[in-house]
């Protein structure tokens, strides 16, 4: 008998491929190109298999203390999730339950469209200007809620704290989400505004910065009046959302984070190093404050590139049916001697 009406239909966000090739230059999913700190290899070897026994704990107390005490927040401000899409899904489900559309922008991360379909959230995308920067005035109007990627992906462009504070200065009986999966790469926080508005929520994740995108862990920080009705949410949908094995590791890391200030600094200047030379040679690049650049080449196509590169063994990434940017390649930061490598690979195409 056929099943009528009954099973939901659903447009599922594409995730960058994950080649089993070795020997690759892998810079399509924006991971960091250096490895953990040695102070998470360390907990790693020495951790305690027979903790595996038991559940892992429900609150994160110890990981939530630690990143009290590099944030300069309270530790209960602070809630972990399995990646920061565990956070934002939460926060989606906790925040937006009105009849009024949720704003972001047309070109932002992916997900967020996903979820608004899937929990049956109203919303609307709302286009970047001609440059792909987000404006202001398109945030001061009625809505649901506002979630904005700050700097942005997939351009890479950060939008100033002062104009930030803007939309939330304007928006305070809504939640205004504030994606920060990226803002140890140059940007400033927006941390200071938990202070004055208690309607911000912002999201973080160890994926990039901390170079543990396969432990997967992410945290959210907000007022206590959000963070009482998302851990309702987090104790109604997985209590256990975060694993023994993942807490312990990423408590390393936060508390190794000198480590992790030079590897982004590193990464920084690879970044601006990288633009500079594609620039020289004609392409155009979006101004980034990310671990990415996204670029229109110069010479060839973007499609042309991307297999070029790829029959290389260097992957990107490439968004042929996303319209504004089909003739732009994102490609994520490596090491110096990687994006060495991937400029010279341009180069002899372009010879």
């Amino acid at each position: 008998m056929e099943i009528k009406g009954l099973l939901r239909k659903i447009e599922p966000y594409v995730a960058g491929s994950q080649p089993a090739e070795k020997n690759i230059i892998k810079l399509n999913t924006n991971e960091n190109a250096y490895e953990p700190s040695p102070a998470v290899h360390q907990a790693l070897a020495s951790f305690d298999a027979h903790q595996l026994r038991k559940y892992s704990t429900l609150d994160q107390a110890a990981l939530r203390q630690a990143l009290s005490e590099q944030l300069g927040v309270r530790a209960d401000q602070v809630i972990i999730g399995n990646g920061s899409d565990d956070i934002l899904s939460m926060a989606f489900l906790a925040f937006f339950n009105s009849e009024e559309e949720v704003l972001f922008p047309d070109l932002t991360y992916g997900f967020y469209k996903v979820w608004a379909d899937l929990y049956h959230i109203p919303f609307r995308e709302v286009p970047l200007s001609s440059s792909f920067e987000i404006a202001t005035q398109d945030y001061l109007v009625e809505n649901g809620g506002i979630v904005i990627t700050n700097p942005n992906a997939p351009t890479g462009i950060y939008k100033p704290l002062n104009q930030i504070e803007e939309i939330v200065k304007a928006n305070q009986s809504v939640v205004v989400i504030i994606d920060e999966a990226y803002i140890n790469f140059g940007g400033e926080t927006a941390l200071p505004l938990l202070e004055k508005y208690d309607n911000v929520f912002i999201t973080r994740t160890f994926s990039k910065d901390a170079s543990l995108a396969g432990l997967r862990v992410g945290y959210g920080i907000g007022s206590p009046k959000l963070m009482a009705v998302i851990n309702a949410v987090k104790n109604s949908v997985n209590p256990y959302n975060v694993d023994s094995i993942a807490e312990v590791l990423a408590t390393a890391a936060v508390k190794s984070w000198d480590y992790y200030e030079d590897t982004c600094a590193k990464i920084m200047a690879t970044r601006d190093w990288f633009s500079q030379e594609l620039q020289a040679i004609g392409f155009d690049i979006l101004p980034s404050k990310t671990n990415f650049v996204l670029v229109k080449p110069h010479g060839v196509t973007a499609g042309q590139l991307f297999d070029y590169l790829q029959s290389k063994k260097i992957y990107v990434r490439y968004f042929p049916k996303v319209e504004r940017i089909s003739d732009r390649l994102r490609i994520s930061i490596g090491t110096q001697d990687e994006m060495e490598r991937v400029l010279m690979t341009i180069q002899e195409l372009q010879a």
